[in-house]
């Protein structure tokens, strides 16, 4: 290979036996880009940008796999999609953050290059160098090939031999034909591309030697393997087959048969130049498409033929007139033909030759980064992102470094996993992405999740067995993650609501119960499945039990109540089941015990934690009015400008203003919308946060592990956890807090959520004014939900210090002071649910929020 890279630094691994390493691959040696014993110190800040290569090209290829979409770990189906921003790998949200931007990218193709200058200097032999181009290194082949190294050096026996061989050709592109392939997988689509708007001629000398590369045929050795079948009846295994030779590229040339296909490459401004020429009509693209497919398969008029029209089904028919019908019919299918090829050549002269990358390369090289990246939602900027961390200077946490090849126990493991979330994509797309489902779709996903049944029981009993016999160190919660048993769990959850809105609830109170028995998958879901299922003992099971205990119906709903009563119960009991469900089950109890007319002296009383309604807040200030023009195609931006009369007398957001009137009031504060409390996590969780914990540090440039996104990361350290929120309970924040602070400030250690500007006495003192239970249950909430939980915390966290000392709670902590949390909103504004829910964790931990009403008591209009 041209130019393999080195980037031992960038995954350490654990050993792994002679017998499991890569034997018929030989890797290239490689140049170490960096001091492997020192990581990096200093931060280097680069502005963000995106990449520039564009082009009207469309999807059109054979099956490949699935743009597929692994779903965050989130509390209901609202919030999965605003927990986390679709495209960010767990890994790469681990890992510093990271712009790139052309300066960066040039200072690091700079840096490899001048590497591998100085390496064959040394080596004083000839080597063969590209002849073009300002570097001989790309940071994009170079992250490629470091995903694929990697794969290859841990996980090879995962891909059979034809795979294997293609690899190998791989390595026998050369810099030029990587480069265009990896830009163009990059784009992730699979479509067709111009030759004449690919660019990159600052990388590429020859482009269309290039692309004759990838295009070129290459054999494959022949396979005895059978088809994959898979576990699932009636549902294969997800297998692109290789043949006995593959291409890297497609030619348009081969590939593009049909008039609608090519045309669809077209511009819109073209089609309207051929609309012009060929005389058919549309109002726009797709209307244009449709005109001209029409137009090229229509068929001309019989009787310009020469054909006569047939008057009875007796009329005789002469052999001649038959045989002038047969020949004016192979004229017709003729014209017709010859019609199609003149719009298709008509529209391939306007295009030019076309590009696209093959299916069968393009989804092996998918899955390498499937297994590299453990997600399929990785991207151009994940792809970057482990390399930029490396060069950025910046120190980072101690911690073991773990990457073993224990995720996918075996090939058909990943393609059972692969099939997993292709059918879990399926769900998602007739419940969430196509309107409302309707019938059809909800008896679609009835069928998916009985196709996967009894695959999911037998997946549940299996994994019951590892946990007892094989998972070490609660690394079990995290690799249950990329189990087929994961994604059928979610499939069975949405059955679970699909059959509840067809309202069969006897199917769904049997498959809450059945998601309920088992303490492996979606865990960050058992409190929503009690909320249900109680609901449904509550209001349903009376009338549909198929054994009641009783013919009387009053005692027939009594005792389901009673059944209601203990699933409450139980989710409140339940260690699994999140905090923030917690309301809402002691609600419904309390509810309950009354209907049940329970004696008062044996109810429940949750009194210790009701919730007290925020206070209203209403704060004068004078609002500045300017006219602001909208930037084109964007609306204009609805945030109110302030007068800060208490301050500065500069103008200010509506946030500033009020932080003002609570400072002259004697209040210390912030306004930093959750920054606070993601800084306060990682002081008092900094020790559990590196706890060793196997393949959740896969390199040494992360700042969290990989599971703190996940509802795996809670379970995965439960002990560790629940001693630490005593310990903070009791007070002992403030030593928490100094200790990694003496530790790490000189360093500045990149972890996630710290910002080590915060003033560290600020930071001591609010801890101290803190009721330690109630900052112990603001840490549960983000250690049980660290994605869900980083939003929706009110804007301004506020702070003052009695005269005393304060008085010692039940848990033995003694606030010096008093905390409160205001959101603030202007007129109109109105509070999300992410916003709701953190003020009820607030109210219910029995700290202070005010609801801050900005009035304008004066309005400036200003040019």
């Amino acid at each position: 290979m041209a130019n393999q890279c080195g980037m031992d630094a960038f995954v350490k691994r654990l050993p792994r036996p002679q017998n499991e390493r890569l034997s018929n691959v030989q890797d290239t040696p490689a140049e170490s880009t960096a001091t492997e014993a020192d990581r990096p110190s200093k931060r280097l800040k680069r502005a963000q940008s995106t990449d520039s290569d564009s082009d009207e090209s469309v999807s059109s290829s054979p099956e490949r796999l699935p743009t597929l979409k692994q779903e965050n770990e989130s509390l209901s189906d609202d919030e999965e999609d605003g927990g986390r921003s679709h495209g960010v790998t767990d890994l790469e949200s681990a890992l510093p953050s990271t712009n790139l931007n052309k300066e960066a990218i040039e200072e690091y193709e700079a840096m490899r290059s001048s590497q591998i200058n100085s390496a064959d200097d040394s080596d004083k032999k000839e080597k063969i160098q590209p002849a073009w181009g300002k570097y001989k290194s790309s940071i994009y082949v170079d992250a490629f090939n470091l995903a694929l190294d990697t794969v290859l050096d841990e996980e090879s026996h995962l891909f059979d031999e034809k795979e294997m061989e293609v690899f190998r050709h791989w390595r026998d592109l050369g810099y030029e034909a990587q480069y265009l392939y990896v830009r163009l997988f990059l784009r992730k689509t699979a479509s067709w591309h111009r030759h004449s708007r690919l660019g990159y001629h600052s990388d590429i000398s020859d482009i269309e030697a290039v692309i004759d590369t990838l295009q070129r045929s290459q054999p494959l050795p022949q396979s005895d393997s059978a088809p994959k079948t898979g576990p699932l009846p009636g549902i294969d295994i997800f297998e692109f087959d290789l043949e006995d030779s593959f291409t890297f590229a497609d030619a348009s040339c081969d590939f593009i048969t049909s008039v609608e296909e090519a045309a669809s490459l077209l511009s819109l401004d073209e089609l309207k130049a051929l609309a012009k020429d060929a005389k058919f009509q549309g109002r726009n693209k797709a209307e244009l498409i449709k005109s001209l497919s029409r137009m090229s398969s229509q068929q001309i008029g019989l009787m310009s033929l020469g054909l006569s029209r047939q008057v009875s089904s007796d009329s005789t028919t002469s052999e001649d007139e038959k045989v002038q019908n047969s020949d004016a019919g192979r004229k017709l299918r003729k014209e017709d033909s010859n019609r199609t090829k003149h719009f298709l050549g008509k529209i391939m002269d306007i295009l030019g030759p076309c590009i696209r990358l093959s299916a069968g390369a393009f989804n092996l090289f998918q899955r390498v980064h499937l297994v590299f990246y453990r997600s399929t939602e990785w991207s151009e900027k994940s792809l970057t992102a482990i390399i930029l961390a490396k060069i950025a200077r910046r120190n980072f946490p101690e911690y073991i470094v773990c990457r073993t090849a224990t995720i996918f126990t075996s090939r058909t493991h990943l393609l059972e996993y692969e099939n997993a979330i292709r059918l879990e994509a399926e769900v998602d797309n007739i419940m969430e992405f196509n309107g409302p489902p309707g019938e059809e779709g909800f008896r679609k996903i009835i069928d998916l999740f009985q196709a996967v049944y009894s695959r999911w029981r037998s997946l549940i009993q299996t994994e019951r067995e590892k946990e007892r016999a094989v998972y070490e160190m609660g690394e079990g919660a995290y690799l249950r993650k990329f189990t087929p048993g994961h994604s059928y769990t979610r499939i069975v959850h949405k059955a679970a609501h699909v059959y509840g809105r067809l309202k069969d609830h006897l199917r769904e109170h049997e498959l809450l119960t059945e998601l309920l028995d088992q303490r492996l998958f979606q865990m960050a879901r058992r409190g929503g499945w009690y909320q249900r299922k109680a609901l449904l003992e509550e209001h349903y099971m009376h009338a549909l039990d198929p054994k009641p205990i009783t013919t009387n119906p009053g005692q027939q709903k009594k005792h389901w109540r009673r059944v209601a009563v203990a699933t409450c119960e139980a989710g409140l009991q339940d260690p699994d089941c999140h905090l923030i469900f917690h309301y809402d089950l002691q609600k419904r109890l309390v509810k309950l015990e009354r209907k049940l007319r329970i004696p008062r002296r044996l109810q429940h009383d949750f009194g210790h934690v009701g919730l007290e309604k925020p206070l209203e807040h209403f704060i004068e200030g004078i609002q500045i009015k300017r006219e602001i023009p909208a930037k084109l195609g964007k609306q204009a931006s609805t945030k109110t400008i302030w007068l800060d009369e208490l301050d500065t007398e500069k103008e200010c957001s509506v946030e500033e203003m009020c932080l003002s009137s609570y400072r002259s009031q004697g209040w210390k504060g912030y306004h930093s919308e959750g920054g606070i409390i993601r800084t306060l996590f990682a002081y008092l969780f900094y020790d559990i946060l590196f706890l060793y914990i196997p393949n959740v540090f896969q390199t040494a440039y992360q700042t969290c592990p990989l599971d703190l996104h996940t509802d795996a990361f809670f379970p995965a350290r439960a002990s560790e956890c629940n001693h630490r929120l005593v310990e903070i309970a009791n007070g002992e924040g403030k030593r928490l807090i100094r200790e990694v602070w003496e530790r790490e400030h000189v360093r500045r250690t990149s972890v996630i959520g710290l910002n080590w500007d915060f003033d560290i006495e600020d930071l001591i003192e609010l801890v101290e004014c803190f009721e330690g239970s109630a900052l112990a249950a603001v840490c549960k909430v983000m250690a049980q939900e660290y994605r869900q939980r980083g939003g929706g915390i009110p804007d301004l966290i506020l702070w003052r210090v009695r005269d005393n000392t304060g008085e010692a709670t039940e848990h033995g902590s003694k606030a010096k002071g008093e905390v409160m949390f205001a959101e603030v909103k202007s007129a109109n504004d109105r509070l999300s649910d992410t916003q709701r829910l953190w003020i009820h964790v607030l109210t219910g931990a029995g700290v202070k929020i005010a609801l801050c009403n900005a009035v304008a008591k004066e309005v400036r209009e200003v040019d």
